[in-house]
C-alpha cells in the first residue's frame, strides 16, 4: 500500500519566487489528505500532476494567512472537477469563519459539500481502513496544532511451510488464518493464526509540525514517525528572536526528532524568507549536527515512505 508525502511548499511569512508558502499533501494508495495550505498549493499541484479532486481533507494548523490564503483557490479548483464526495476541513476556532466569508465575498461557485469542523484540543479525527489522523497541541501566537497520521499495526507474515506441516492444505483456510480467524481440520483439529503467522508488524506514520515554540513534549507527540516534517524556520544564532515570535530554529527540530525516539526522516521546512536556497545550508548543517537523517524540503520534493519490515 504507497503512502507518500510531497512538499507543495516550503516557506514562511511571504512567498518568493522559488518557494511557495507552507504545503504538506500525503498521498495513501490514491487518498489524498492536505496539511495547510499557503499561497501557491495550487501551482504545485498542478506541476506535480496530483488529483486534487481526490483531495479527501484538509488539515489547517492554524489561522494566519500564510497557512490558509491557498485554500480559495482549491475550493473553487475542485467545482471544476464534477465532484462528488464531500471535502472534509478540519482546523482550530475561526476556520470555519473564514471559509464561509471567502465563498460569500467572492461570490464561489461551489457545486459539491464542504464540512467543516473545528476543534480546541488533541482528538483523533480521521478514521480511515486501517489508519487515523490525529490532532496535538502547539504553542504559537494563535491557537496551532501538528497532526500524526498512524497506520494499525499489519498482521505478521505467513508462514506456508508451517501451515503444510500442520496440514492446512493450500487454499481459502489459508487466508482465513492471515485474516486471524482459527481454522478447524478435517480430523477435528484448530490451528490457530499465531501458529502459521509472525510477530504483528508496525504499520507507517507520518507526523506534521508548523509554527511552534519548541517544548520537549512534542517529541512524544511525533515518536516513531518514519516521516517527520518540523518547521526549522531560523539559524540557532537566532534563537531569542525564534522564541520571540514562537517559531522553532533548525537546531530544536532535529532535538525534537532525536527526542522522539524511532523518527526515521525530518524533512525541515516553514523557512524565513530571510534565507536564500545558498544560506539554507546553515540550517541543513546545524539539523544535521544532531539528527543526521534532516534533509531540506523544496518545493514539490516527494517522499515515499516504505514500511520497515
Amino acid at each position: 500500500m504507497n503512502l507518500e508525502a510531497f512538499v507543495l511548499g516550503s516557506g514562511g511569512m511571504m512567498p518568493l519566487p522559488q518557494r511557495s508558502l507552507t504545503s504538506v499533501l500525503l498521498r495513501r494508495e490514491g487518498e489524498l489528505f492536505l496539511f495547510d495550505g499557503g499561497e501557491g498549493t495550487q501551482v504545485s499541484i498542478r506541476r506535480l500532476n496530483l488529483r486534487w479532486k481526490k483531495i479527501t481533507a484538509i488539515f489547517v494548523s492554524h489561522m494566519h494567512a500564510d497557512h490558509v490564503t491557498g485554500l480559495p483557490g482549491i475550493l473553487m479548483l475542485s467545482s471544476q472537477v464534477d465532484r462528488e464526495e464531500p471535502l472534509y476541513i478540519f482546523g482550530p476556532p475561526r476556520i470555519a469563519e473564514y471559509i464561509e466569508q471567502s465563498r460569500r465575498v467572492l461570490d464561489m461557485y461551489i457545486n459539491y459539500e464542504i464540512v467543516v469542523r473545528e476543534f480546541t484540543g488533541p482528538e483523533v479525527l480521521w478514521n480511515g481502513d486501517g489508519f487515523s489522523i490525529r490532532s496535538f497541541p502547539l504553542r504559537h501566537t494563535k491557537p496551532c496544532y501538528g497532526y500524526a497520521l498512524e497506520e494499525a499495526p499489519r498482521p505478521g507474515a505467513f508462514h506456508p511451510e508451517a501451515a503444510l506441516a500442520l496440514g492446512v492444505p493450500r487454499g481459502p483456510l489459508w487466508s482465513t488464518l492471515q485474516g486471524g480467524t482459527p481454522v478447524t481440520l478435517a480430523d477435528g483439529r484448530i490451528v490457530q493464526p499465531d501458529e502459521v503467522m509472525g510477530a504483528p508488524r508496525s504499520g507507517r506514520k507520518f507526523s506534521y509540525v508548523t509554527d511552534s515554540l519548541y517544548f520537549p513534549e512534542i517529541s512524544r507527540e511525533v515518536a516513531g514517525s518514519d516521516l517527520l516534517i518540523c518547521e526549522g524556520m531560523f539559524e540557532a544564532a537566532l534563537v531569542a528572536s525564534a522564541a520571540e515570535k514562537k517559531h522553532m530554529t533548525a537546531d530544536q527540530a532535529a532535538r525534537i526528532a532525536r527526542d522522539a525516539g524511532g523518527v526515521r526522516k525530518l524533512g525541515l521546512i516553514h523557512y524565513s524568507p530571510r534565507y536564500t536556497e545558498r544560506d539554507l545550508k546553515r540550517l541543513h548543517e546545524e539539523a544535521r549536527a544532531i539528527f543526521p537523517e534532516t534533509v531540506l524540503t523544496r518545493d514539490r520534493m516527494a517522499f515515499p515512505i516504505e514500511y520497515v519490515d
